[in-house]
């Protein structure tokens, strides 16, 4: 026998033990290093599969308005639920459908192809469920669905004040009026939830430990508005429009002493709960703020107030009016009862509404004692209508879609001098009823620019409060001694109107203002004969003005001219609404 033949089945069989050994001694120390020393990680790991992160909605801050001494919130949130599935894990699609469709309504067919839907993990089957919906879904515990809550915007009172307030649409989007201006306060910021599932990917209950980022609330705004009088305004307005046989317009009401808007309208309106309801989108927008026009003849009284602020007149000079200017190749007019050539008066061109006055004051700020108009005039005005009324650039209030209007270059172009000539009275430019608002509580507060604004304060969610302080756009627009001559003027054109003077006691509150009658420029150049908006500006107070109307009426058909047929007396009544429900203080109080 040989010895070497035995000895080498014992070796091998020795080698194969010992890799054998190694073997399991590297599976042991695996084992160990995985179940011991790595097993919270892959505990985590293991469990990763039946966590899905959901984003957790903020809750979107309330929007509050003034009532009397009270504050109280008029937008308001609502609890409502989104149910949604994951199509990759649904089973029983059929099932689920029929109890959806029973549960909300609608047709079985459409929550099949939803739950049926190829290349996605998220679907959403419904919004605005509310909590019975959801329960009723949610017991049958099928796999692949789950709610999410998600908070709705309630607007309790209805359509006021809907176009400033603006809504929030289905993808929880500010849109319009201070919905869309203050979207990133009043949304907050929204927090991070790990929500565990089963292995049917069905939601099991949340609870403090899934939570990942706590959500933001967003903040409450307090408007500058008060509701008393919004209320009023929105009826004054609409009552007016119907008098005077229009389709729509708007009104508003500013604090020239800080810039705060308390009241805003326009006509028609809508429900902002039901906003899907309505057919045409220009309902949205805040008109007052969005929608520039020709202002017409309440441009008079900044026109006026620039010349005065210059030297290029006095609040008592007097000239010789001839009723007509030739300008370019046209001629400047006033309407026909105008009196005729006559020397008049800085208070007859407001008092009368004289297009040649308006046309005289440019010709003095191109030279004093001249009657043409230059280039060094064109500058001056147009200076002032910019720099010092800041028209064509927005105010910056805290709207959506503001307009910034219009204003025409002054050395480019052609027909400079006709175009700026019409300017002087209000044609040939835009601006819109909020710009004059601002403009005019310069002319009038002693000549300092207040931005416009809409927004008292803000309420974080810790209940910190941070009130807005009135922000200054612009000083010495005019001087106070020019302010002063602008006051007395346009209570001189209150005073002067035999019609109007009886309903106020001048005697006791200093009411002054100016109307317009605007013509309308077609889209191809030129005006419409017979068609006119109607304007009017106007103040109310005591020893100073306390409160600025503008008003709008579009394309008025109560006829004579818009702006005194269908725009004053809409001004008349807001001046006595205030007097007598909203503390005008009298003369020496």
């Amino acid at each position: 026998m040989n010895p070497t033949r035995v000895i080498r089945p014992v070796k091998r069989a020795r080698w194969l033990y010992a890799c054998v050994v190694a073997v399991l001694v590297i599976f042991g120390v695996r084992i160990f290093y995985l179940q011991i020393i790595q097993h919270e990680h892959y505990r985590l790991a293991a469990l990763a599969d039946q966590f899905k992160e959901y984003q957790i909605a903020p809750t979107r801050g309330l929007i509050k308005a003034h009532d009397g001494d009270a504050i109280v919130p008029i937008v308001l949130n609502q609890r409502l639920y989104t149910v949604y599935a994951d199509p990759s894990l649904v089973k029983e699609a059929d099932e689920a459908a029929e109890t959806l469709a029973a549960t909300l309504g609608g047709k079985t067919g459409d929550y099949i192809d939803k739950l049926r839907t190829e290349k996605t993990r998220y679907v959403v089957i419904a919004k605005k469920v509310t909590e019975e919906q959801k329960q009723e879904i949610l017991k049958h515990k099928y796999a692949g669905i789950g709610a999410q809550d998600q908070y709705y915007r309630i607007y309790p009172n209805g359509t006021l004040g809907s176009q400033l307030l603006g809504f929030v649409n289905n993808d929880g989007q500010g849109t319009y009026g201070i919905e869309q201006a203050l979207d990133v306060e009043l949304k907050g910021v929204p927090g991070q939830l790990k929500a565990v599932t089963d292995v049917n990917g069905v939601p099991l209950a949340a609870n403090r430990d899934n939570v990942l980022i706590a959500p933001e609330p967003g903040k409450d705004v307090v408007l500058t508005i008060d509701l008393a009088m919004q209320k009023q305004l929105e009826t004054i307005l609409k009552n007016g429009l119907d008098k005077a046989k229009s389709g729509s317009g708007s009104a508003l009401i500013i604090d020239p002493r800080d810039g705060a808007i308390k009241a805003m309208a326009n006509y028609p309106t809508y429900d902002p709960s039901n906003y899907g309801a309505v057919e045409d989108a220009n309902l949205f927008n805040n008109s007052a703020v969005s929608s520039s026009l020709e202002v017409g003849s309440i441009m008079k009284p900044l026109t006026a107030a620039a010349a005065l602020n210059l030297g290029a007149i006095k609040a008592d000079t007097t000239y010789f009016d001839p009723a007509q200017w030739p300008v370019d190749d046209r001629k400047i007019t006033n309407i026909e009862e105008d009196g005729g050539a006559a020397r008049r008066s800085v208070q007859d061109i407001l008092s009368l509404s004289l297009n040649t006055g308006a046309t005289w004051f440019l010709m003095q700020m191109s030279e004093q004692g001249k009657t043409e108009i230059t280039k060094s005039g064109r500058e001056r005005w147009h200076d002032y209508m910019v720099n010092h009324f800041r028209f064509g650039k927005p105010t910056g209030i805290e709207q959506g879609y503001e307009d910034s209007g219009y204003v025409p270059d002054p050395n480019e172009g052609f027909g400079l001098n006709l175009t700026y000539a019409n300017t002087a009275f209000g044609q040939g430019m835009q601006a819109t009823p909020l710009q004059m608002a601002g403009a005019f509580s310069a002319i009038v507060n002693g000549g300092t620019y207040y931005q416009p604004r809409l927004i008292d304060m803000t309420i974080s969610g810790e209940g910190k409060s941070d009130v807005k302080a009135p922000i200054v756009s612009g000083q010495n627009v005019v001087s106070p001694s020019t302010s002063a001559d602008m006051r007395r003027l346009l209570e001189g054109v209150i005073a002067s109107k035999t019609y109007i003077r009886p309903a106020f006691n001048l005697k006791q509150y200093s009411v002054g203002g100016k109307t317009g009658t605007a013509e309308i420029a077609k889209p191809g150049g030129g005006y419409h004969e017979h068609e006119f908006n109607g304007t009017y500006l106007g103040f109310v107070g005591g020893d100073m003005p306390q409160y600025v109307i503008a008003i709008r009426v579009n394309q008025p058909k109560i006829g004579g001219y818009a702006g005194t047929a269908a725009a004053q007396p809409i001004f008349v009544e807001l001046a006595h609404m205030l007097i007598d429900d909203f503390g005008v203080t009298p003369r020496g109080h």
